[in-house]
């Protein structure tokens, strides 16, 4: 199986990001536009929070707020749970299942953004891996 970082840089997909001060209108654009389902917050260089699908879900729609006039910060989720590019994806499916959530920020030792995991990604490299020693296995039982 690959390593977390393998797999981000298989990934091919600039990161989508928002800054804190953006609208939650922008946040939905950017998500719309990368075809993603959370962003990370970004103040500068520095993660500040992930906003996601059910952020707005919950903190927009349910509370009769408006999209083009609430600040990603007001909504945001700013206590971010996050993994090392030396995690393996079983930490990260523990993590995840664990803390309920299908978007991981992964952070360099220094703090800097590496990149952004999803459940989905995950399931899509274990169903590689599986396919992958499926195949083996049918290869050494007919040899």
């Amino acid at each position: 199986m690959k390593t977390l970082k393998q797999m981000l840089s298989g990934k091919n997909r600039q990161l989508a990001v928002v800054a804190p001060r953006d609208t939650v209108f922008h946040a939905l654009s950017v998500m719309a536009a990368n075809d993603v389902g959370a962003l990370l917050v970004l103040d500068g260089e520095q993660l500040v929070g992930i906003f996601s699908e059910r952020d707005y879900a919950r903190k927009i729609i349910l509370q009769g707020k408006t999209s083009k006039e609430t600040l990603v910060r007001e909504i945001m989720s700013d206590k971010v749970a996050y993994v090392t590019p030396a995690a393996t994806l079983d930490e990260c499916r523990a993590l995840m299942t664990e803390k309920h959530f299908r978007h991981l920020p992964v952070l360099n030792e220094d703090g800097s953004v590496a990149g952004m995991v999803s459940i989905g990604d995950l399931v899509k490299e274990t169903i590689s891996s599986q396919q992958f020693l499926i195949a083996e296995l049918e290869r050494y039982i007919a040899g």
